[in-house]
């Protein structure tokens, strides 16, 4: 019997003064009741009790131990009803980490509205496009786009989305649009440095045929924006999600083409730690973006 259990034994025994009624509450026998505090009193070193066939009462060396035991059973109560209240409403500081972009542009403009249902709750937001360990950093949730490197963490999907190659009119009236993916080898592809597939763009054509075209150009970044900005001045093709080129698809400023090769689709995902237990602040965040998202498709940028 562990030492919080014989505690609680000890003190039900004073309490009610009779090793019976304490073997009843605990579902024990009278005698594995006094075997126990036998036992406790020779690792204590000290006589806890004093019995009689009349009356069990506690010694000075038993009425100082119960003092402290109801003390230490007491807090322990209230850490637990402390921590079933934090679980049961969402409340207290929420670390989240996500990217640079898709945090600032998706995810902040969500924050208003979340933190006016669950005002308990306040945000700590950090942003890196670089995956991190949550338990490391001291994070609740990371938020992570694209595909999801194996791993022990606990994942949930927020959104769709896709990618396409896309460059302004003017850039291809002077280059050509490519009718098959191996003529972009031609053409100046702008890189984003975090690819999960390096310099080479992986896309899959309407038979099934994967593609996978060395992409080369004048400007490798580690900001996905820098590229999209570059794009925009004519300077090169990207090869980019749609929650961050959709509106300028939509407005005419960018012109996607190989529009029936699909690319790698670049899913919204929550991660998380794995645990028994997750916390109420995580899960209320997490449902809520997931409702967030449903209502914002990812093919238009926000």
């Amino acid at each position: 019997m562990d030492t919080l259990t014989s505690m609680d034994l000890f003190v039900k025994a004073v309490d009610t003064g009779s090793f019976s009624a304490t073997a009843r509450q605990m579902n024990l026998t009278p005698s594995a009741v006094s075997k126990q505090i036998s036992r406790l009193e020779d690792r204590l070193g000290a006589r806890l009790f004093n019995r009689t066939t009349r009356r069990l009462g506690p010694t000075e060396e038993g009425r100082a131990y119960y003092e402290r035991c109801r003390r230490i059973l007491a807090d322990i109560d209230e850490a637990e009803s402390a921590i079933s209240q934090l679980n049961a409403e969402p409340r207290g500081v929420l670390r989240v980490n996500m990217p640079v972009v898709f945090g600032r542009r998706h995810v902040v403009p969500a924050l208003g509205g979340f933190l006016v249902r669950y005002p308990e709750i306040r945000l700590e937001v950090s942003m890196t496009d670089q995956f991190v360990d949550p338990i490391a950093e001291g994070a609740d949730m990371l938020i992570r786009v694209g595909e999801l490197k194996d791993s022990s963490l606990i994942s949930r999907k927020l959104a769709d989305a896709r990618r396409v190659i896309a460059a302004t009119p003017a850039y291809w009236d002077s280059a050509g649009r490519p009718q098959d993916p191996r003529e972009l080898e031609a053409h100046n592809c702008l890189n984003y440095a975090y690819l999960s597939t390096g310099n080479a763009w992986r896309m899959i054509g309407p038979d099934g045929r994967e593609y996978m075209v060395p992409a080369t150009g004048n400007i490798t970044s580690n900001n996905a924006e820098a590229l999209l900005e570059a794009a925009l001045e004519g300077v090169g093709i990207v090869n980019l999600p749609t929650w961050m080129v959709g509106q300028d698809l939509c407005d005419g400023r960018l012109e996607e083409v190989l529009q029936a090769y699909s690319l790698p689709e670049p899913a919204v995902h929550a991660i998380y730690p794995p645990g028994r237990h997750l916390s109420a602040k995580v899960r209320a965040f997490v449902d809520y973006l997931v409702d967030y998202f449903k209502q914002r498709p990812m093919d238009v940028a926000a």
